[in-house]
């Protein structure tokens, strides 16, 4: 070898231990692709709480519609936003943000909830349905608020500040009423998440005080600072929020996703190279460190919605310290679309802007996957962006990430029974297919593989409902063998089988 060649190799073999020729896989078979949907003010949806139902359908399947076109495979809708609810409740009112009337029910003839669920569903997209948990208020209009909602029945659980009132979460009473709460849900609907935004205590306002010193007084351990105090509120929320979720449904997972910057170094030498202004972890009283660490939430997902090299606070530094601060949980990235030509960091000018989060998030093995905010932001004046994220890293369709909860949960491969056509439709008979959520279909050859590649997934939408068959269009499917598995509740995939289904057509067509 000679002296020139060797020094080739010695820059590469440098270069590429720094990263520079570090490859992503282009095509991931499991990626969590989220959007926040959410409803406080009317942001994303419903436009307007006094539309018609037919109008309020429409507009929510128009954002259905428009992400399961881009490929994305998770929504999370905001459910509960201010003392609320978006689904009948024996502990909240009816948002004035989905009838116009805090406490009139909606004019729908069906649940509200259950409806939305189940065309998330019919899409092959996860359900996380988003709670809001301490704020009461979103402002100060109180005579819009229903007899029934808890401002009016608990005014002791009600702390004022700045503009708005909040839940006392140091207050026993009002972690049991969330549990309650979350119960309900769970219990109810079909949900495959409880998801919380970064609204524990609230970001702090100058020279005003959250008056919370009797609670402190009242509760908190001896020598324990308010601060301390606080957190171990925040802690108590989340645990007690964990285990009544496990207790109900152990495959409903449980998200939160907090605002991107738990401390800054100059704080503490621990936190990342950031000068945000306020921080998870001292002014809003979160630690998700500890959350993760004992295995209280299933995944995280930092707000990081600031630009890649943004010098106060980096995207791209606050992600390589969340990754290298998990602790087993499973990691997406809350991106920040909602910028894109509508900030003073022109960074955000740049159409390449949220596809480098996305190229930064792929390259980064703690990391399986994006959350945008907010929905609107993509369907409005960005189709240059939509288009080119589809292009070049959303082409094909990608399967949710496996909870980090259910390494221990393996479904069982059922059994075919047998095959028939109905119609235009060619059906499969199953043994049992309880606890399964989706079908997939794969283009196969004669033999079985453990892993099919998201290339030759020919479906994801062959949705299971209370039934041991699925039903696949005779028309869409010429080729001989297929390989059909199952995703179950938790996420994982059964082991594949194959099928010749063109013989199996033509043998059926002689009976």
């Amino acid at each position: 070898m000679t002296k020139q060649l060797t020094l080739l190799v010695l820059l590469f073999l440098l270069l590429n231990s720094c990263g520079v020729f570090q490859s992503y896989e282009k095509h991931p078979k499991r990626e969590f692709r989220g959007v926040w949907i959410a409803t406080v003010v009317n942001i994303d949806w419903p436009k307007n709480g006094n539309d018609t139902s037919e109008k309020q359908k429409a507009d929510y399947l128009k954002i259905l519609d428009f992400y399961e076109k881009e490929n994305y495979n998770a929504v999370i809708v905001q459910v509960r936003a201010a003392g609320d609810a978006f689904y009948e409740s024996d502990y909240a009112p009816y948002s004035r943000f989905l009838t116009g009337d805090e406490g009139t029910a909606p004019k729908w003839n069906t649940d509200v909830l259950e409806w939305m669920i189940n065309e998330a569903h019919q899409r092959g997209m996860e359900f996380h349905a988003w709670l809001n948990p301490y704020r009461a208020t979103f402002d100060e209009n109180f005579e819009v608020l229903s007899e029934t909602h808890d401002y009016c029945k608990h005014p002791e659980w009600i702390v004022h500040y700045g503009k708005k009132n909040y839940y006392n979460p140091g207050l026993p009473e009002v972690r049991k009423h969330f549990s309650n709460i979350i119960a309900e849900l769970v219990a109810s609907y079909d949900v495959d998440a409880i998801h919380f935004d970064d609204y524990f205590y609230p970001y702090k306002i100058t020279n005003e005080v959250f008056n919370d010193s009797l609670a402190f007084a009242t509760y908190a351990q001896k020598d324990q600072t308010i601060d301390d105090w606080r957190r171990s509120n925040i802690d108590s929320l989340v645990r007690q929020s964990h285990n009544t979720i496990k207790s109900i449904k152990p495959w409903v997972q449980f998200g939160i996703s907090p605002f991107g910057v738990w401390k800054n170094n100059s704080t503490d030498p621990k936190g990342s190279d950031t000068k945000a202004g306020q921080t998870t972890y001292e002014d809003l009283y979160a630690d998700p460190l500890l959350w993760m660490k004992k295995g209280w939430i299933d995944y995280l997902a930092p707000q990081v919605y600031w630009s890649m090299d943004l010098p106060v606070a980096s995207h791209t530094k606050i992600v390589e310290w969340w990754a290298k601060n998990n602790y087993g949980t499973n990691l997406y990235v809350g991106n920040g679309p909602y910028k894109i030509r509508n900030n003073s960091d022109k960074a955000w000018d740049d159409i390449k802007e949220i596809p480098n989060q996305l190229v930064l998030a792929r390259e980064t093995p703690e990391i399986q996957g994006n959350i945008m905010f907010s929905a609107k932001s993509l369907m409005n004046d960005n189709d240059d962006v939509v288009e080119y994220i589809h292009k070049k890293y959303y082409k094909l369709p990608a399967l949710n990430p496996i909870s980090s909860l259910a390494k221990n949960h393996i479904s069982k491969t059922p059994k075919l029974l047998d095959i028939s056509i109905d119609g235009d439709e060619v059906i499969l008979e199953y043994d049992d297919l309880t606890g399964l959520r989706y079908a997939l279909l794969y283009k196969a050859g004669r033999k079985v593989k453990e892993e099919y590649s998201i290339k030759k997934l020919l479906s994801k939408n062959l949705v299971i409902a209370n039934s041991n068959s699925i039903r696949i269009s005779k028309s869409d499917y010429r080729k001989s063998f297929y390989s059909i598995s199952f995703i179950d509740f938790y996420g994982a995939e059964t082991k594949p089988t194959v099928i010749n289904l063109k013989n199996n057509l033509k043998n059926d067509s002689k009976r």
